[in-house]
């Protein structure tokens, strides 16, 4: 694998989504939740983890109110060092500035192995559940760790979904991908 193919693959992809305007944003976001809160996995899971997201990701705030007002068990992640912590979130009121900008959770660390479902962001993601990060490995680790049975759903605005994410042995695939025109089952012929 070319070493620059992931990092000019991350550069376009920001671009793309930066090209958004807040407003694209804020409806691709709300068809995003629309079609998490659709999906078998979301449906049977008691604990979720989430993400704050940044300003140009896709915003899981209508997923973390369903969840809540189901009275589910929510977790977001937390930067430390080179790992993620999780933590449980009843308000995302609490959360302090993180990494690189990013609301954190505070409180106790949880163990991974409660998570039934994780909704993950990513910078680029193909229909066979290529994830490419930010290129700090904190996701990829978690993903690791995480048990076999639960699924992992990458979340991407349409024009952050490409033929072929470049992977390597570390890379962690997603088991699920939606973005506010399809639903991406890799493994399927499926894609609606």
């Amino acid at each position: 694998m070319d070493p620059s193919a992931k990092h000019r693959l991350r550069a376009a992809t920001r671009a793309a989504r930066r090209a958004l305007t807040a407003d694209q944003r804020a409806e691709a976001s709300a068809r995003i939740v629309e079609r998490l809160l659709t999906l078998p996995e979301l449906r049977s899971a008691s604990t979720v983890l989430l993400y704050a997201a940044l300003q140009e990701e896709v915003n899981l705030g209508g997923l973390f109110a369903a969840l809540r007002s189901q009275e589910r068990r929510t977790l977001l992640p937390r930067v430390q060092g080179r790992e993620l912590d999780l933590v449980a979130v009843t308000d995302l009121r609490g959360l302090e500035l993180g990494f690189r900008g990013v609301q954190e959770p505070t409180g106790p660390a949880i163990d991974p192995g409660v998570v039934d479902v994780a909704v993950v962001p990513g910078l680029a993601f193909d229909p066979r559940g290529g994830r490419l990060g930010g290129g700090g490995g904190h996701y990829d680790r978690l993903l690791a760790g995480l048990r076999a049975d639960a699924p992992r759903i990458g979340v991407a605005f349409t024009c952050q979904v490409v033929p072929q994410v470049p992977r390597e042995a570390h890379d962690q695939p997603v088991t699920v991908v939606v973005t506010d025109a399809a639903v991406h089952r890799p493994g399927t012929a499926r894609t609606r």
